[in-house]
């Protein structure tokens, strides 16, 4: 197994095609857009947390969808039309309930890995990106909120995360321009924020300079796969459809995902999990000194907050579970502008730029990293709302996997 196809050109394509590449594989990605990081990874919040790593599948917040169900504005909302798809995504949600404390801190665990590779790559292919160091901080409102984030650091501190809990006072020291009245706080300093798409972009580069081949403006038809090789069918945009072979596939394709997967006859459960993001233009002086430099994630709203460089600040958030819409809603964007407005009332938000885009969510809110059925095709993805957290990880464990296929005898890691 030597020559292996990679589908898919965001956050994890891009890691996975890299990784692969470094243990000496040749690489072909497969990439429908002109460039790299320009779907899911294109504007999402920024934040490099293993903080963030407590998963989703937790009775409290089945409780509070519900009571969200008729706020359009909620941070999350789902589209009470049923389908198959997302039926069976809730029951399989409900179902990995008793393994929420174990997902949380392997997710800890994995968060922590993954930047150890990314900033060595970061370091090693010169790609800037934005990076800063400066940690994350949690904020809460109510004790109730509070309390709960007690619980959740002893699930991170099993995974190896260590954060501290801070009064309303140290939150003001670790970062003065915030407004509001807050219950406390919990940072993580070891924590980071950065750009993805600049990030991807230049690890992009990075593979071609290695001797990686990326089709950009290439839109998979169709695929299939056997014991001895697989391959692939696509065309660029007024082309007629190639078909092109290789000993190895690789599936990184967000959400489309699960439809490539039933083509190769095998089941990954990803749903489109909508975000949205506003990226505010810090045009003037004043919005730039009255811009946090530390990494935020309000609680109670579900928002995070991050700085890249000097003039531009970046707010995400909400899920929408609304299938493969991708329309950006004014009544999911005004609640964006309206908490930097409330929390640093000296930023200008005349200039906002909005997005949404569609996190691959698997319903225990695990990525898959894992071979399917036929020996030649493999999975990295449905990383929902960690993908740029986690990705240098998954990438190196997928790429250890495709090692373990190439090398007989030597067993390979799944999940």
């Amino acid at each position: 197994m030597r020559h292996i196809a990679v589908i898919g050109g965001g956050i994890t394509g891009i890691t996975t095609a890299y990784s692969l590449l470094k243990r000496g594989f040749d690489v072909s990605v497969f990439e429908q857009n002109r460039y790299a990081a320009m779907e899911t990874s294109y504007a999402n919040g920024g934040q490099l947390s293993a903080s963030n790593a407590e998963v989703w599948n937790h009775w409290p917040t089945i409780s509070k969808g519900l009571r969200w169900m008729l706020r359009r504005d909620a941070p999350l909302l789902v589209n009470p039309k049923p389908s198959w798809h997302k039926l069976s995504w809730f029951a399989e949600f409900i179902r990995a309930i008793p393994r929420y404390g174990d997902n949380t801190a392997e997710t800890a665990r994995l968060a922590i890995a993954a930047r150890e590779h990314l900033f060595a790559w970061a370091e090693e292919e010169n790609i800037d990106f934005d990076l800063k160091n400066e940690g994350i901080l949690h904020i809460y409102r109510d004790k109730a909120g509070f309390d709960h984030a007690a619980e959740v650091s002893k699930l991170l501190a099993r995974g190896g995360l260590e954060r501290r809990a801070v009064t309303q006072e140290e939150m003001r020291a670790i970062e003065p321009t915030l407004a509001g009245e807050y219950y406390g706080g919990f940072y993580t300093e070891s924590d980071a924020s950065g750009d993805i798409h600049k990030f991807t972009h230049g690890l992009a580069q990075a593979v071609e300079r290695r001797g990686g081949k990326i089709l950009y403006g290439h839109r998979v038809h169709d695929l299939g796969a056997g014991h001895s090789g697989a391959w692939i069918t696509s065309a660029a945009d007024d082309q007629a459809p190639v078909r092109q072979t290789f000993d190895g596939l690789v599936i990184c394709a967000g959400t489309a995902s699960r439809t490539l997967a039933a083509k190769l006859g095998d089941r990954v459960n990803v749903y489109p999990v909508k975000g949205y993001s506003i990226t505010v233009e810090l045009d003037d002086d004043a919005s730039q000194r009255a811009a946090p430099a530390v990494s935020l994630l309000d609680d109670e709203t579900k928002l995070v907050a991050s700085r890249f460089g000097t003039d531009r600040f970046r707010i995400a958030g909400t899920a929408e579970f609304n299938g493969f819409n991708k329309d950006i809603r004014d009544d999911r964007i005004r609640p964006l502008i309206r908490w930097v407005e409330e929390c640093f009332p000296s930023v200008s938000t005349r200039r906002v730029v909005p997005w949404a885009g569609l996190r691959p969510m698997m319903p225990d809110m695990m990525p898959r990293v894992t071979r399917g059925k036929q020996p030649t095709v493999f999975y990295n993805t449905g990383h929902g709302h960690l993908g740029w957290t986690l990705s240098a990880i998954t990438a190196e464990l997928l790429a250890d996997n495709v090692s373990a296929a190439a090398a007989p005898g030597v067993e390979a890691h799944a999940r």
